[in-house]
């Protein structure tokens, strides 16, 4: 029994359950938005699934790449891979079976958009920045972070059939606040990602250009979110802009400790940069199902 729930959990861990949240931040808002005023409560559950068992063949044909690497790490060592839970063969089987159900679900509960995005998703994710970037370039999540914008798509596309503007900007704000957020991360666990070999930024520079290129990506991620308050109301305007400002000042505060020589903690920002997308993501959530009036209908 005991080793049965292990098995069944070390499967689970495959697939980052926690990192999955970003699907559900992203995703329900996109799709109330895509429908203002309306709440499709079957729609949005038969989407998350499919989106989930995406994500979750995604993770875990990542790990199956990224065995090797993982045994490094001490933050990735008791991935399931890693600690030889889960046979690597075995693994590459269940992601691909993930793989299909989620094509599946969407194909039949959303439309056949939503599932080749959620298949191009996993290619990208797993051909492209696991296997390419990931290893070769400290550029590696600013273009492989790519992968994870594309709920804001999938939302979009399982509610309309199509691709808009707003989905567009809604994927520039997560595409450029992955870096930050990410590389905030990597400051924390950099010797760890020394050890394995991956050039993440904080690796091979020093601490003032990280937070520095940190800035830079904060205000492009802010900025693209001010440019969906065309399609809200006043409600989304006010949570962008007041987030937007709180975020940015955070990271603000820790480029100058930096410059200082202070000691830091950017494992601070990794979490705050969590809060402000749930914010803003929510704020928009919110927005959509009230539907007041446009701002644009004032002028």
């Amino acid at each position: 029994m005991a080793r049965s729930k292990a098995t069944v959990l070390a499967y689970v861990a495959l697939t980052k359950p926690r990192v999955i949240e970003l699907l559900l931040v992203a995703t329900i808002p996109v799709m109330l938005q895509a429908d203002r005023g309306h709440v499709d409560i079957a729609l949005i559950a038969a989407t998350l699934l499919g989106g989930w068992l995406g994500a979750g063949s995604a993770n875990t044909l990542n790990m199956v790449a990224d065995a090797d690497i993982d045994q490094k790490m001490k933050r990735t060592a008791r991935r399931p891979l890693a600690r030889h839970a889960v046979t690597t063969r075995n693994a590459l089987i269940f992601g691909i079976v993930l793989w299909i159900a989620s094509f599946a679900v969407l194909w039949s509960a959303a439309n056949l958009l939503s599932a080749l995005l959620v298949t191009a998703t996993i290619a990208f994710y797993v051909g492209v920045y696991t296997m390419i970037l990931k290893r070769r370039t400290w550029q590696n999540v600013v273009w492989g972070g790519a992968a994870g914008c594309m709920p804001t798509l999938v939302g979009w596309a399982a509610v309309t059939g199509s691709i808009g503007w707003q989905p567009i900007v809604l994927f520039l704000v997560i595409f450029f606040w992955t870096p930050p957020h990410t590389w905030a991360l990597a400051m924390r666990y950099k010797e760890d990602y020394r050890a394995a070999g991956v050039p993440m930024l904080p690796v091979i520079a020093t601490e003032e250009r990280v937070t520095r290129q940190m800035v830079l990506y904060t205000w492009a991620t802010v900025l693209s979110s001010l440019a969906l308050i065309a399609g809200t109301s006043w409600i989304y305007a006010a949570v962008a802009v007041l987030s937007g400002g709180w975020f940015a000042s955070r990271v603000h505060k820790l480029y100058r400790e930096t410059r200082a020589g202070a000691e830091v903690a950017p494992l601070k920002i990794f979490l705050q940069s969590n809060e402000y997308l749930a914010i803003l993501f929510c704020g928009l959530a919110i927005d959509a199902v009230v539907n007041l009036p446009l701002i644009t209908s004032y002028f």
